[in-house]
């Protein structure tokens, strides 16, 4: 099968209502499957490394503060990966430099495995990791494009993948604990090895050779990443739109990162923790879903603005300290609003120039990664000093302010995907 479905440009059939063909017909691709269950093979890795790493590093000091650095190492990397290497994703061939991330994870993971590693190299590996996975991510999506073309199953691949990361932490942390209940945290970091050289293996055989999205100018790979940056924020309509894929996320993992605070407060067992941890996915995994598959790109793109402020909205009921199944039912609600994901992305691949789409996806994943992780701190320290509910609902009254703000800012640019001018490499501007 060629790289493109058939039907001009890969968008698949669609009607004149504009609804889509569905899901269906993105794995109708046979690269697309190749990429699908890479993602779902390494999402697995890195979730099941993270807790094997957490729980060795506790047994091996004792510290819950070290053992924590493993989840916190995952999110702070992220900006220095997306704002240092996210030229990576069009300067080399996609597919190599999907080969070569999968293949340094794997390398990593096997260090944690040697015997006698000092605490300090395995928190260096997992920065590794780390600072690896936007470039990974931003490739992955900017290659999906050659993939399913970029009409709406591009969208839907996009969709996909998000689907799959959600369920891939689910069943990562279900895996996870179960295999530490009868492995070594080491033997449990070398199946995650497999699953990373499975992945390369996957994306290697399974898709096809593609030619670097954008040559380059002999610049440092560095100050081009730089270089690249600021030509997307300088834009206004690309940069409304990064900030509508930082910010609700932001506030949205406020609840979440306040969770076992909030089941303390209210004396559930661990059992009713893992219940609220997993509502927000649960959410998050079933709108998306019926969003992707009951509605085509235009009323999707209608939905987009208000979801995004009604995702803000049951945190501010966490005002009234809910039960365990109230507080279910704010976590699951929440992750409904993940579903305005979907209009974004219709927007943003309108936005950005192709030659500049590895760099831009890159970016978006960096900042998503950044603002989530910036959201939890902020929580948490919050949370010394108020108690856990009001923080809670105090984010979700702030996320309603600061995510109306921006949108603001995308409705003043909502005519500019067809007509703007896209940034240019020299730091001009064509039609």
């Amino acid at each position: 099968m060629s790289s493109h479905p058939s039907g001009g440009g890969g968008s698949g059939p669609a009607g004149a209502d504009g609804r889509s063909s569905g899901y269906l017909a993105v794995f109708a691709v046979r690269e697309f499957r190749a990429v699908f269950a890479a993602h779902a093979m390494s999402t697995l890795g890195v979730v099941v490394s993270e807790i094997a790493l957490s729980v060795l590093i506790y047994r091996l000091t004792s510290s819950p503060l070290l053992s924590a650095l493993t989840f916190a190492l995952g999110l702070l990397p992220y900006v220095v990966g997306g704002a240092l290497l996210s030229s990576v994703a069009d300067r080399f061939p996609a597919r190599r430099v999907l080969v070569v991330c999968d293949l340094l994870c794997a390398a990593c993971a096997a260090g944690m495995v040697a015997p006698g590693v000092p605490v300090a190299v395995l928190l260096v590996l997992r920065c590794v990791t780390a600072a690896v996975a936007p470039v990974f991510t931003g490739t992955r999506a900017s290659t999906l494009g050659d993939i399913l073309g970029e009409g709406d199953l591009f969208i839907l691949g996009r969709s996909v993948i998000r689907l799959v990361g959600q369920s891939g932490q689910l069943a990562g942390f279900a895996a996870g604990g179960l295999l530490l209940a009868v492995l070594s945290p080491r033997a449990v970091l070398v199946l995650a090895v497999a699953t990373f050289l499975g992945s390369a293996l996957l994306l290697r055989f399974g898709t096809s050779a593609r030619p670097a999205r954008a040559g380059t100018d002999g610049g440092a790979l560095v100050s081009e990443s730089l270089s690249g940056m600021r030509l997307l924020l300088a834009d206004r309509r690309v940069r409304s739109l990064l900030l509508l894929a930082w910010v609700p996320p932001m506030f949205v993992v406020v609840s979440e990162a306040l969770l076992t605070s909030y089941a303390g407060a209210l004396a559930v067992s661990p059992a009713g923790l893992g219940l609220l941890m997993c509502g927000m996915p649960i959410g998050a995994i079933a709108s998306e879903a019926l969003v992707g598959s009951l509605l085509g790109p235009r009323g999707r793109a209608r939905l987009t603005l208000p979801v995004a402020v009604l995702a803000m909205l049951p945190a501010v009921g966490y005002a009234f300290q809910p039960s365990l199944g109230w507080a279910l039912v704010c976590q699951v609600l929440t992750g409904c609003g993940i579903s305005y994901t979907l209009g974004l992305d219709q927007w943003f691949v309108a936005a950005v120039p192709e030659r500049l789409r590895g760099r831009a996806m890159t970016v978006m994943t960096a900042g998503l990664m950044t603002a989530q992780g910036l959201g939890m701190t902020l929580a948490g320290a919050a949370a010394e000093f108020v108690p856990v509910h009001q923080v809670i609902a105090c984010g979700g009254a702030l996320g309603l302010v600061c995510v109306s703000a921006v949108l603001w800012g995308v409705l003043r640019t909502r005519n500019a995907d067809g007509s703007r001018a896209h940034p240019d490499t020299t730091g001009g501007a064509h039609r």
